[in-house]
């Protein structure tokens, strides 16, 4: 009996030794517990969303990509609210985008803010109200008046009240009638002062582009008013942050010659010689500078005159006032 304990001491001696021994050569070594965490409901917390933004995306946290910052001005027309909803499905793609969204109005609209609200993006909603001088009358062509400048320099105002110089990122002034590829956001992401690229069915062209020398821009094709400084379209450019941030006085000048919009910004804040040429030494289109055309309306006038006209309960415009947002188009 008693060589029968003994030997059970004995076993249980050199098992419970070989157990301390283990334990203390596994010390310092990692430990895989993510199928425990994941088991336990303890996985990593998904980012918060900043900002006015709603939806499921999440910010990047790794990678810090510097911001891109897309000022957009619009105006009620009929087909304002379809450019708005493909252009935001288009910037949905983009992660780490800040969308600035400025109306041409007295007062922010409550269904354009609905639309953004609903978007799923980064976004400030912005309005300000082109005064009336500066306004294109009933007939007039497209090209006869610069558009959009008002809201574009509010976008400007507002970036330099909320952001700082230290902050990462670009800013690009898109049109919410233009054509975008998402490679287009991935060229301009790492803007250093100003990038350039080309852009298709504008001036008259199949495209305008900046001519490419040794990775310099040496000069533009382009065929309208080539003495301009910078003879490009609002499409082909983007702008460090730090460096609007860093030059106050730089805007978009209202009363400036027809065609030199674009100039009265850059010529503040960089030479040809500096501009970063993009897009493949500026050989491939990314940008479309496309226009919507005006919708026929005339049998639903003529509807509305006999009481027959659609419902207006479903939602076409970003409006709900027919008569209003037709006269303003």
């Amino acid at each position: 009996m008693r060589l029968k304990l003994r030997n059970i001491f004995l076993v249980y001696f050199v098992v419970s030794s070989v157990g301390l021994l283990y334990a203390v050569l596994q010390l310092g070594q990692q430990c895989d517990c993510s199928h425990q965490m994941k088991s336990l409901g303890m996985g990593r917390p998904k980012e918060q969303n900043p900002g006015h933004a709603k939806g499921p995306r999440e910010k990047h946290v790794v990678d810090q990509l510097p911001v891109i910052y897309l000022v957009t001005p619009t105006y009620a027309r009929p087909h304002q609210r379809a450019e708005l909803i493909r252009m935001s499905q288009t910037l949905l793609l983009v992660p780490d985008l800040h969308w600035i969204l400025v109306e041409d109005s007295a007062e922010r609209s409550p269904l354009v803010a609905d639309l953004l609200a609903q978007s799923g993006l980064h976004y400030t909603h912005l309005n300000v109200l082109t005064p009336p001088p500066m306004k294109l009358k009933e007939g007039d062509p497209n090209w006869l008046k610069p558009r959009g400048v008002e809201q574009r320099n509010e976008g400007l105002r507002w970036l330099r009240v909320n952001q700082s110089p230290m902050d990462r990122g670009v800013v690009y002034f898109a049109d919410d009638d233009n054509t975008y590829s998402v490679n287009l956001f991935k060229e301009m992401r790492y803007t250093q002062k100003v990038s350039v690229w080309p852009v298709g069915l504008v001036g008259g062209l199949k495209y305008e582009r900046p001519l490419v020398d040794k990775g310099h821009v040496v000069g533009f094709h382009t065929a309208w008013k080539t003495h301009r400084p910078f003879p490009i379209d609002m499409a082909g450019f983007a702008v460090s942050l730090s460096l609007l941030l860093m030059h106050p006085e730089a805007r978009f000048d209202p009363n400036t010659e027809r065609g030199f919009l674009e100039s009265s910004l850059l010529t503040h804040l960089v030479s040809m010689e500096e501009l970063e040429p993009r897009a493949d030494n500026c050989t491939k289109i990314w940008v479309w500078h496309t226009r919507t055309e005006k919708p026929k309306l005339k049998q639903e006038e003529a509807l509305e005159k006999l009481g027959r006209g659609s419902d207006p309960n479903i939602l076409v415009y970003l409006s709900h006032d027919y008569q209003h947002i037709v006269k303003a188009f």
